[in-house]
Parts: structure tokens; sequence; C-alpha cells
């Protein structure tokens, strides 16, 4: 792959990506950061995980380096992003390649005081980092005004188009320079995203780096056709793993009751959803990304955009009701290179949408039919010793280190994590020959290690009986 300075990335961004560990470009940014570089307009299309966000900070950054200072509520550059948590981790992203260059950047989205994004566009900011929704009500407020914009980039594209914010985003867009340079990303292209390049890009360059549906080859998918009383059993098998695990469902109040069952059961879990307070997901994203939490339960506010290190497994615990939302909850692992493996949980009921869901997004999954609450497939998905912890709760900011890695790529963590007592539970990564040599369940005290059989019913009494939080 090219390097970044042969692709004309300035030096000093370019020693900034090598601290990171960054040194050569992904096909999405190799095949969009020339023309952007040049000052054109550019539609790119790469899958989730493939290297968008540096493709359009790199000419964004370059571009206003050196330039005019920003005037009083006018900032010179702006990024629009459909969720919170992705406005989030561009801004961190972008942080040191701004500060090397220079600029300075402010965040505004909805769910907190707005008063620190005011007093902040009137001292004057180069790079605003923004979801539609607080932008406008700023905007109309007199706060802001988008007259100087230089560039705009869009990301993740399809999924504003998805959560009705083409409106506002039309309305954003019209009040930038029409000359100024547009970037236009997102995971996949449809009727709805071509509608704005239509009326907002010029002469856009189009690169697309990968099919829309074409598997990741470090991404394995499996299919698990279940009966509905043990659906709760074998997820609490699969996050108890080692590990980080992302689970999806359908509703806001299934990821709640879904977390909660999790914690009760002894797998430390935050919930992620629509109805939280932008402090709590704030919290529980944080618990998760530093091991706090070993599984992220989550509404599809989650698929597109969210970052976390080292998510060794994804669980559709409720199918998606269509084939993009599956490719972009799958996204959250095999991120960058790494292996990931994707589980969708199906009933009886099911079977014949989750084939078709399949079938449209190009996954052909390994289906495996499972009578019980346990199967030896589980082991395969997800590898190791499991472990049963007590309740966590998420009130403050994190203190605990992040947890080291064994040489599978999934997180283990020590005693003195995580807090509270720990149950363990026999996995393939024991000294034991065979599952067969796991199946009684021990006899440790509420204090003690107790270990859980990995075969026949998983039954309340075979989990610890402590509510969750």
């Amino acid at each position: 792959m090219p390097t970044f300075s042969t692709l004309g990335v300035p030096a000093r961004l370019v020693e900034i990506l090598a601290g990171f560990g960054i040194e050569e470009a992904t096909p999405i940014q190799a095949a969009t950061l020339p023309d952007s570089l040049a000052g054109r307009d550019v539609l790119g299309r790469g899958r989730t995980g493939s290297g968008k966000t540096y493709a359009f900070l790199l000419p964004l950054v370059t571009r206003l380096a050196g330039g005019p200072k920003p005037r009083s509520k006018s900032p010179r550059a702006l990024i629009l992003a459909p969720t919170r948590e992705l406005v989030g981790q561009i801004d961190t992203a972008l942080a040191p390649l701004a500060e090397a260059a220079g600029l300075t950047t402010r965040t505004v989205f909805g769910g907190v005081g707005q008063n620190p994004q005011v007093n902040a566009l009137r001292k004057g900011v180069d790079i605003v980092v923004a979801c539609p929704g607080r932008l406008e009500d700023l905007i109309r407020q007199g706060h802001c005004s988008l007259t100087d914009i230089e560039i705009t980039v869009l990301d993740e594209a399809d999924h504003m188009a998805d959560l009705g914010f083409l409106p506002g985003v039309r309305r954003l867009l019209s009040q930038t320079p029409s000359d100024s340079q547009r970037l236009l990303f997102s995971a996949t292209l449809d009727r709805a995203v071509d509608a704005l390049v239509k009326q907002f890009l010029h002469k856009p360059v189009t690169h697309q780096a990968d099919s829309a549906q074409s598997p990741v080859a470090t991404m394995s998918h499996h299919a698990l056709h279940i009966e509905r009383e043990h659906r709760l059993a074998i997820l609490v098998d699969l996050t108890s793993a080692p590990g980080r695990t992302v689970v999806f469902t359908r509703t806001k109040h299934g990821a709640k009751a879904l977390a909660r069952q999790l914690n009760g059961r002894g797998v430390p879990a935050v919930e992620l959803h629509g109805n939280l307070s932008q402090n709590a997901r704030t919290r529980n994203l944080e618990a998760f990304q530093d091991g706090r939490a070993q599984a992220l339960v989550a509404t599809d506010i989650a698929a597109r955009g969210i970052h976390v290190d080292d998510v060794a497994l994804v669980v559709h615990a409720d199918p998606p009701s269509e084939h993009k939302a599956y490719l972009h909850r799958s996204g959250r692992t095999a991120r960058a290179g790494h292996s990931g493996t994707v589980v969708t949980l199906m009933t009886s009921e099911q079977v014949r949408d989750v084939r078709a869901l399949t079938r449209a997004a190009g996954i052909k999954p390994t289906t495996t039919r499972i009578e019980g609450a346990w199967h030896p497939v589980l082991l395969d998905l997800a590898p190791g010793e499991r472990i049963l912890r007590e309740p966590l709760t998420v009130s403050a900011p994190a203190q605990t280190a992040r947890p080291a890695t064994n040489g599978s790529g999934r997180k283990r963590r020590g005693p003195g994590q995580a807090g509270g007592n720990q149950r363990r539970r026999r996995g393939s990564g024991d000294s034991a020959s065979s599952p067969q040599a796991n199946r009684k369940p021990g006899n440790g005290t509420r204090n003690g290690p107790r270990r859980r059989s990995q075969s026949g019913s998983h039954s309340a009494a075979a989990f610890s009986s402590r509510q969750g939080r």
C-alpha cells in the first residue's frame, strides 16, 4: 500500500500518524486523498472500519493549515455526523492533527448544555464537528454562521438519510459557499445520498474502495437456530468469554433489559440507546472502552461509526430489519485488519427472515441448530474461560487500567479487575480435555470461585441469583 507521504500528506501530519503506528494508507485513503488534497469534491464509499475518518481529516487539516484566523461565530470547516458518539470519536482523531496545524475545534450536539458551544463559537473556531439538529438550533439563535466555510464533510451520509436528517443537512449545506469543497463519505450509497451529491457536489470524483457487500476476509459469520427460552443463557455464555462483545437489540427497552439481565448473571454489561442522557451514554461507552464492562448492549445507535478497539464478537440478539443494518452492526468487529466473529441468534419464526437478510447482505453464514442451552460451537465462537463477576455499576469516570491481551487477541482480565468477586466457568482455554469433563458445576461459595457447567441446562440456578444494577 502507498505511504501517506507519497499521497501528498504534509510531513508534520505523517509524523503524527506514524506515532500512532499508522504508516500505510488503507484502500479508501489511497483512492481519495490525491483528489481531496487537490481541492476536488469527492464521493467516497468504503465499508465500516476502512479508514474513512482519516481520509477526510487529512485533507481538511491540510487545507486549513496556515490560513486566516476564524472570525467570531464563523467556522472555516464543518464536519457533519449522525450521532453524538461519532462526533466525539471524529473529534478525538482530529485533535492531534489540528493541534499540529495550529487549528481549533469544537463539537456541537444536543443532549448537553449549549453554553460551552456558544462561547467557543463566539471566540472563533476553525473546525466544527456537529450533529445537524443542534447546529441548526445555534444558527437560528444567531450563534453560528456558515458563510466562511471552506470545506464541508458529510460522514455516514447514508445513515443520515436513514435517520431522517437529510432535510436539515440540505438546509445546512445550502448555507455554505457554493464554491467551497465538499467531501461525502459513506459505507453504502443509495438514492437518498445520490440526491445530495447531485445538488451540492460540483463535478465530484467518485471512489469505491470495495463492494458494499464484499465480505471482510477476517470476519466469520454464524447463525444459531435456537429456542427462545434458551436465548439468555446462550448470550451469557458468549459474553462471559474473554474479550469485548457488542450485543445488538432492536429496541431501547430490549437493550436496557438485556444489560440488566447480563449484569445479574455475572457479565459486566452497559447499555447504549437513545433513552439515555448524553452523560450516561458517555460513561457507559467509556466503561466498555476501558474494560470495566465486558459487553455493550446497544440499539442501532451504535451500528454506525462507533469504534472500540479489539471487539472480537458481535451478537445480533435480535436480527436487524434490513441488510444494511446487518452490515453496519457487524462492522463493529474485524476492523483495521483484525479478525472478528459475528453471531446472529434466530428462532424458528425468524429463520426465513434471517436467510433473506444475509442473502441481501451477500453473506453466507454457517448455521448451527442448538437444541438446548449449550452447544460445543459456543466455545469455537467465543473461546476461553468464562468468568462471572459482581454486577457492574457505572457512576464515575474510569479508574481501571486497560486489560492485557491474550494470544488470541481477545482481552483477558485479572482477578483484580472489573471490581467485585469473580466466578469462573471452564471453557476451551482450561486444562480439561473436553467439554464432557466440565459437566459438573463447581461448589464454590458466594465469595469464592464458581465454575459453571458448559453443557446441559443453563437454568437460573446455574448462575448467581443476584440482581443487576
